[in-house]
């Protein structure tokens, strides 16, 4: 049984129209399956060359934020580079072996710089989806496909091949 509540916490919003369309897309065939949540939360600005302690301060706000945003109860997971990668099937037994204990998933995607240590302390798994590097705005849409893969690996769809 996979989660009733996929909740997806995200610092910045989608700027360019082909990812915000994308986006939509997997959150439309997502709501079939489960209710989806996306918080949007604002990126805090910084100047053009931030300094170390810049970043650690604005990573730090945009951390109260997303903190505030994870429900009770729920299993946040968040993506960070030091995540565990997995591959499809296991990612989607995982989210249903979770499921028994939590009913909402809470994925959180943080700035172009990441996310501050209490974040990461207060996820309940660390994923990384890639060794690469892709803009947070297109892991968005990766995350939102991803997960709509689990939910279809669960169900026994031949989407996944």
């Amino acid at each position: 049984m996979m989660p009733q509540t996929v909740r997806f916490i995200t610092v910045g919003n989608l700027k360019e129209s082909y990812l915000r369309e994308a986006a939509a897309e997997y959150k439309k065939r997502l709501s079939g399956m489960c209710r989806v949540e996306e918080i949007e939360l604002k990126e805090v600005k910084l100047p053009e060359d931030p300094s170390e302690s810049e970043i650690k301060k604005a990573l730090s706000e945009e951390a109260k934020a997303i903190l505030a945003d994870i429900p009770p109860r729920s299993f946040p997971i968040a993506l960070c580079v030091e995540g565990k990668q997995m591959s499809s099937p296991d990612l989607s037994r995982k989210l249903e072996a979770v499921t028994v204990e939590h009913g909402t998933l809470c994925f959180i995607i943080g700035s172009s710089h990441g996310l501050a240590p209490e974040v990461k302390s207060a996820a309940k798994m660390r994923l990384s989806v890639s060794e690469l590097t892709f803009p947070h705005q297109l892991m968005r849409v990766i995350l939102y496909e991803a997960v709509y893969r689990c939910y279809q690996i669960a169900k026994g769809s031949k989407y996944h091949k």
